[in-house]
């Protein structure tokens, strides 16, 4: 495993400086295929997702650019290894390289590509996780938004939004791609149907800068903790599924030395907010199925930009292929802000994802956005137009 390690760290070097933190977000996983060996003990899968993504129109300038991320992961279960029972090992890396049409053309708050990073190859997860009957408990390096504010029916959608709402993962730092960070999780299913999920994080990811392959982790009493917490509940609606996940989070506090003068500051005590995440489906066809989806997201005004957030939208599967398994979304989120000087942003997103084959889908992708809202400057609405590949390998 060491080795395939190395071997993954060497693809790329790191070229370019990171995001802040305070504005990472959350890719969508490309369903893969595990790939078994040594008696079905050990899994890996390898996929690379690509963005062709232009600006049309408004924003900060038009113009076009390439961004893309490769992804390795490697598993394996401790019993299928004669070790002991319901343990499982995880790894997960990835190399982040290419433009960063958000920052350099959109101008956008919510990041219309959710794999813009910049130029970066580092461990995106290593974790342990152990499993019971009706409960189940990780530690090590974990991505939050592989398990909490998941709504299902959105996972497909290029925004960032749809991944994780904006009001979060702008208010505070938050364990999301493409900065991870040290935790302790758990789930508890209480039936069929309720579920639990708590946890608490190092309550800032190292960035880029400092830890290079994020595997340099350190704790500071001055990065605080963060708490999150999730219920879930899943039930039938006319004999159609459906599900509800309300949750909040609360971090504890957050210090840093300002640069010009040395000077320590506390830039926010106690931060907290609440999300609640819908998912519908509303209608049943032959080859597939429609969806809806609602997310909303508060937090308070007199300590974060982004108060409020509201998202939503439908997914229909089936619309072409007889498998059911194409896709075509349209959705909006909206990020709102106490600033009256800065307009409420809202992204209109439109998209068809076609599946070649098994291993291979591609993606037409239009992002009408109003109220560009990224800098200090008023920018006129923008028009992104992306084109996203997907590859198993």
């Amino acid at each position: 495993m060491v080795i395939l390690i190395m071997v993954f760290l060497s693809l790329q070097n790191s070229s370019t400086s990171a995001q802040k933190n305070f504005c990472n977000k959350k890719y969508t996983k490309i369903d893969t295929a595990h790939f078994l060996i040594n008696d079905k003990a050990f899994s890996s899968s390898v996929t690379y997702l690509g963005d062709f993504a232009s600006n049309l129109s408004g924003g900060k300038q038009t113009g076009s650019t390439y961004l893309g991320i490769a992804s390795l992961s490697i598993g394996f279960e401790t019993e299928k290894i004669g070790l002991w029972k319901g343990g499982e090992f995880f790894i997960h890396g990835a190399a982040t390289h290419g433009g960063v049409p958000s920052k350099k053309l959109l101008g956008d708050f919510q990041v219309a590509s959710n794999i813009e990073a910049g130029n970066h190859t580092y461990i995106q997860e290593l974790y342990y996780k152990h499993k019971f009957e009706i409960a189940e408990f990780t530690i090590g390096l974990q991505d939050l938004n592989a398990d909490f504010v998941v709504s299902e029916f959105a996972g497909s959608f290029i925004n960032s939004s749809f991944g994780i709402p904006s009001l979060i993962s702008s208010n505070v730092p938050v364990p999301i791609f493409p900065l991870t960070a040290l935790g302790v999780s758990a789930m508890f299913s209480l039936s069929e149907d309720v579920t639990i999920r708590t946890a608490v994080f190092d309550g800032l990811p190292e960035s880029f800068d400092s830890n290079e392959y994020n595997l340099g982790w350190r704790l500071n009493t001055d990065d605080g903790l963060l708490y999150f917490s999730e219920l879930q509940y899943s039930y039938n609606l006319a004999l159609l599924p459906g599900s509800i996940k309300a949750g909040g989070y609360f971090h504890t506090h957050l210090k840093t030395v300002n640069e010009d003068n040395g000077v320590k500051e506390t830039l926010f005590n106690k931060n907290y907010g609440f999300y609640l995440i819908a998912d519908q489906t509303i209608a049943r066809h032959r080859d597939g199925d429609v969806g809806l989806f609602t997310q909303f997201a508060v937090s308070p005004s007199d300590r974060n930009d982004n108060h409020y957030f509201l998202g939503g939208g439908l997914i229909y599967t089936g619309l072409l292929n007889k498998n059911g398994n194409d896709e075509l979304g349209v959705a909006a989120a909206c990020a709102g802000f106490c600033d009256k000087n800065i307009y409420n942003e809202t992204t209109i997103e439109l998209f068809y994802k076609y599946p070649m084959n098994e291993n291979l889908f591609i993606q037409p992708d239009l992002q009408y956005i109003i109220n560009p809202a990224s800098g200090d400057v008023a920018l006129n609405n923008a028009l992104a137009a992306i084109i996203r590949f997907g590859i198993n390998f």
